[in-house]
């Protein structure tokens, strides 16, 4: 009865040890789970959520009036529209390949022109006025080809010293005006053609070793005084010659003849 008494009593103790283990076990849990749940949340909410940074893409519209371009993304292959970074000077054209950033859908921005559908023209565009300046060097535009400067309004040139070099040069204008302190000319040959030429000058000084004019109409001249001199002979030959004088006809010579 001794034993019977202790066998009861002793054996009830692990089973009860382990009861209250399993409890406090299920106890933590159930006080974990929600704290799980929280830190599961972001998670979940970040793969949910569309993805931000920089992606490829390639181009299927130009760029509108607006300043929006459509593009294709690489990854999901979706159509977006986003504007050109201000950063982004090349101007997109449709096949390119690019880089696009944003946060989100609706604010993307096309940053870069990776490769080009057709690489035999590109073009740098700009809403505003466009500036290129170079503080302390000088810049340089060299082209293999032609080189073409146009403006809608005025093209102005203003430095202290003007240099053109060229083995032919051609100039169309409709209408020059010049000013200026002093011109030189140094040329081999020159031609003048036009319809009129109007000189309006304080002096007149002309250097020739020959001269040669002809005028097939009328050629007059006005000046308070003519002084006429020819060192070896002076011809004056036409079907009619007239020499009048209101005061005074003088000729004088060693020999004169008449007739």
């Amino acid at each position: 009865m001794t034993m019977a008494s202790r066998t009861p009593s002793s054996a009830p103790a692990p089973l009860a040890g382990r009861g209250d283990e399993c409890g406090n076990e299920s106890a933590d849990e159930n006080a974990l789970a929600p704290l799980l749940r929280k830190q599961a949340g972001p998670k979940q909410r970040q793969a949910d959520a569309p993805p931000s940074g920089i992606a490829m893409a390639t181009v299927s519209a130009a760029e509108a009036e607006d300043g929006f371009c459509e593009v294709v993304l690489a990854d999901s292959r979706r159509m977006l529209r986003c504007r050109r970074a201000a950063s982004c000077l090349l101007l997109p054209g449709p096949g390119d390949t690019v880089m696009v950033a944003g946060p989100h859908d609706e604010a993307l921005y096309l940053i870069a022109v990776v490769a080009q559908a057709d690489s035999s023209l590109a073009t740098l565009a700009v809403d505003g006025d466009l500036r290129l300046q170079s503080r302390h060097g000088g810049v340089a535009i060299q082209g293999a080809g032609a080189i073409d400067l146009q403006s809608d309004t005025a093209i102005a040139s203003r430095s202290p010293q003007w240099t053109l070099a060229a083995e032919r040069a051609q100039c169309t204008v409709s209408e020059l005006d010049y000013q200026g302190a002093e011109v030189r000319f140094g040329v081999l040959v020159s031609r003048f053609v036009g319809r009129a030429c109007e000189v309006v000058l304080d002096r007149l000084s002309l250097l020739t070793r020959s001269s040669f004019r002809i005028t097939e109409e009328v050629e007059q001249v006005r000046a308070g005084q003519i002084d006429m001199q020819a060192s070896r002979t002076l011809r004056l030959h036409a079907k009619n010659t007239l020499v009048t004088s209101k005061e005074l006809v003088k000729v004088d010579a060693e020999q004169i003849h008449m007739g």
